[in-house]
């Protein structure tokens, strides 16, 4: 191991090149000798932390965990008023500085696999969650149904970026 790097600088490093792997080539035809290739790591060491499959979960985990940490930053800063406008700008600088994590969040949500899909369902869950509370906590008349506009206006961003269509999305 190179000096003044730990265990968990590593296993970072394999997750982010997971998501760059993931995205380029699908799961399915990934392999963890290309994440240990552009992780510039050796693929046993990728098994030291994961398998295949755990190494996608916590590729996701991670991209679901920045949408939230960017929502919370929003919640702690904007004006009821400015809310939504302010989830949708923090998911649009998520779109652009970490493209491959949305493309590997589209990708997965076809995926079968028990603890793929529960990872899924989780991270849809908790940002539905945060920003229904969120959306609640600031007063918004309808809450629930504003939470779905959003999350569905949220997904056509993914399309969008997914098939290179800018002209799918509407400015608000």
């Amino acid at each position: 191991m190179v000096k003044g790097v730990t265990s968990s600088d590593r296993r970072n490093d394999i997750i982010s090149a997971a998501v760059e792997v993931f995205a380029e080539f699908g799961y399915y035809r990934a392999t963890t000798a290309q994440v240990a290739e552009r992780a510039a790591i050796s693929q046993p060491y990728v098994y030291r932390f994961f398998t295949k499959e755990s190494l996608l979960v916590a590729a996701l985990e991670l991209s679901w965990q920045r949408i939230l940490q960017a929502f919370q930053h929003v919640k702690e800063t904007a004006s009821p008023e400015l809310l939504e406008d302010g989830f949708t700008q923090a998911y649009e600088g998520i779109m652009h500085s970490y493209r491959h994590e949305i493309l590997l969040q589209m990708q997965a949500q076809t995926i079968q696999e028990a603890p793929i899909r529960a990872a899924m369902k989780q991270g849809v869950s908790d940002v539905k969650q945060f920003v229904l509370q969120a959306f609640e906590e600031a007063g918004i008349q309808e809450a629930e149904a504003r939470t779905s506009d959003f999350l569905a206006r949220g997904m056509l961003c993914n399309v969008s970026l997914a098939l290179d269509m800018p002209d799918l999305m509407v400015k608000r």
